[in-house]
C-alpha cells in the first residue's frame, strides 16, 4: 500500500494553473470583461496555486525531473535577457510569472509517478473550459461565430480564439481515446467527452490542432500496437475510414481545410511567413543573438510571429532555443526507452502535439498551456516512488526471567 497518495488539492491547484494559461487577449465576449481583470484573475490564479502547492508540500519533497532542470535554466536564461529592460518592466513581471509557475511545477513533481493521475486532471480542467465555449455558442452563436474570425468558434463567455479552444479539444480527445482503448474508462464517458469536442474542434476549423491530433494519436497507438489487439483494431479502422472518407469526402474536407483562402494566403501560412522572414532578418546584436531581447508578448513590429522557435529566438536567443529542443529531446527519447504502455502511450501524443504545434504556435518559451501538456508527459515518464511499508509497532521484548529465580521457596 503506498502511504504517499495524491491530495485531492492537487487537482485544483492544476487547474488554477490552467485557468493562468487561459491569457486575456481574444475575441469579443458577450458581456465585456475589462482586460485588466482577466490580468487580474490569471494572475490571481497563479499565485492561489502556488500558495496551495506550498501549502500541501511545506516540507518541499520534490522529484528529480530532467524537463524541469532545463525549464528552470530557461528561466534563468530568460531573467538574464529580461534584465536589460529592451522589452520593458513588462518582461522583469513575466518572468516572476514564470518562476512562480516553474516553482509550482517543481511542487507538485513530488505526486509525478508515472501513473495517469495528472492526466485525468487535465482532462476534467479542459472539458470544464470547453463547457464554457459550448455554453457561449448557445447562448449567442453570433457572438460565438463572429463575422472578424471569418465565422470560427471563439470563447463567448471568456476571450477564447479558434486556435486555443482547438489545441484544448484536441488534447482532450487524443488522451481520453488512449485511455478508452486501455480500458481506463467506459465507453460512454469517453463519448461524453470526445463527441462534444471533436463538433468544437471541427466549428474552429484548426489545421494545426487537427494536424497534431491525427499524427500524435498515430504515433501514440503505434508505439501500442505490439502489445495491445484493441489498438490495432482500432488503427485497422481508423486507416479504413480515412481512406473512406478522402475519397467520398474531398471536396468537403478541401474546402475546411482551406477556410475560404486564396492559394497565395496559405502558402504563406496566413501571413506568418513573412512576419518570420522579417523577424529572421532583423540586425541583432551578439547579446541579443546569444540571450535574446527578454521576455515580451511573442509579437514582432506589432504583429505575433506564431512560432514557438522564432517566439524563444526573439525573447531568449539561441541559448533558448537550445534549452527548449533539449526538453523536447529528452522527454521524447526518454518515452522512446520506456516499454510499451498507456502511460508511454500518453507521453508520445502529447510530445508530438507540442513539436507539431509548435511550427505555427506561440508557447514553448514561457508559461503556457504546452509547457503543461509537456509537465504531464514528464509525469507519465516519471519513475514509481519507491513503496514506503506502514509503520509496525514494536513488540516489548519480555525479560528473561533466570531459572533459579522461577522456583517458589517453600520455608
Amino acid at each position: 500500500m503506498r502511504t504517499d497518495r495524491t491530495p485531492k488539492i492537487v487537482g485544483t491547484v492544476w487547474g488554477l494553473l490552467i485557468l493562468n494559461t487561459l491569457g486575456s487577449a481574444g475575441a469579443k465576449t458577450i458581456v465585456p470583461l475589462p482586460r485588466s481583470l482577466i490580468q487580474m484573475v490569471t494572475m490571481g490564479a497563479l499565485v492561489t496555486a502556488f500558495a496551495l502547492a506550498l501549502l500541501v508540500n511545506l516540507r518541499v519533497r520534490l522529484r528529480p525531473s530532467a524537463y524541469l532542470f532545463l525549464l528552470t535554466l530557461l528561466l534563468v536564461m530568460s531573467v538574464i535577457s529580461s534584465s536589460h529592460l529592451e522589452s520593458g518592466f513588462g518582461a522583469l513581471f513575466r518572468c516572476f510569472r514564470l518562476a512562480l509557475f516553474v516553482g509550482t511545477l517543481w511542487l507538485l513533481s513530488r505526486w509525478w509517478d508515472g501513473g495517469t493521475t495528472f492526466v485525468r486532471h487535465h482532462i476534467r480542467m479542459y472539458l470544464a473550459v470547453l463547457g464554457t465555449v459550448a455554453a457561449g455558442l448557445i447562448a449567442s452563436p453570433g457572438a460565438a461565430l463572429p463575422d472578424l474570425y471569418g465565422g470560427r468558434l471563439v470563447g463567448a463567455l471568456w476571450p477564447l480564439t479558434p486556435p486555443q479552444i482547438g489545441q484544448y479539444a484536441a488534447v482532450i480527445i487524443g488522451l481520453t481515446l488512449l485511455l478508452l482503448l486501455d480500458r481506463r474508462t467506459d465507453g460512454k464517458s469517453a463519448a461524453m467527452v470526445i463527441v462534444p469536442s471533436l463538433v468544437l474542434l471541427a466549428l474552429t476549423h484548426t489545421r494545426t490542432a487537427t494536424l497534431g491530433l491525427l499524427l500524435g494519436l498515430a504515433l501514440a497507438i503505434g508505439s501500442l500496437m505490439l502489445t495491445s489487439g484493441a489498438a490495432r483494431r482500432f488503427f485497422t479502422w481508423a486507416v479504413a475510414i480515412a481512406a473512406v472518407a478522402a475519397v467520398g469526402f474531398a471536396s468537403a474536407l478541401q474546402t475546411w481545410f482551406l477556410r475560404g483562402q486564396s492559394q497565395e494566403n496559405f502558402s504563406s501560412l496566413t501571413g506568418r511567413a513573412k512576419v518570420w522572414h522579417a523577424l529572421l532578418v532583423a540586425p541583432r546584436t551578439t547579446s541579443e543573438y546569444l540571450f535574446g531581447a527578454g521576455l515580451g508578448d511573442k509579437s514582432f513590429d506589432g504583429l505575433p510571429i506564431d512560432n514557438s522557435w522564432l517566439a524563444v529566438y526573439n525573447e531568449q536567443g539561441v541559448t533558448g532555443v537550445g534549452l527548449v529542443a533539449a526538453f523536447l529531446v529528452v522527454l521524447g527519447g526518454v518515452a522512446l526507452l520506456r516499454p510499451p504502455s498507456l502511460s508511454r502511450a500518453c507521453a508520445i501524443f502529447l510530445i508530438s502535439y507540442c513539436a507539431i504545434a509548435s511550427y505555427t504556435e506561440a508557447g514553448l518559451g514561457d508559461a503556457s498551456p504546452y509547457l503543461l501538456h509537456l509537465a504531464v508527459a514528464a509525469s507519465l515518464l516519471a519513475t514509481p516512488a519507491p513503496v514506503t511499508p506502514l509503520p509496525v509497532p514494536e513488540v516489548p521484548r519480555r525479560r528473561r526471567v533466570p531459572r533459579w529465580a522461577q522456583k517458589t521457596e517453600v520455608g
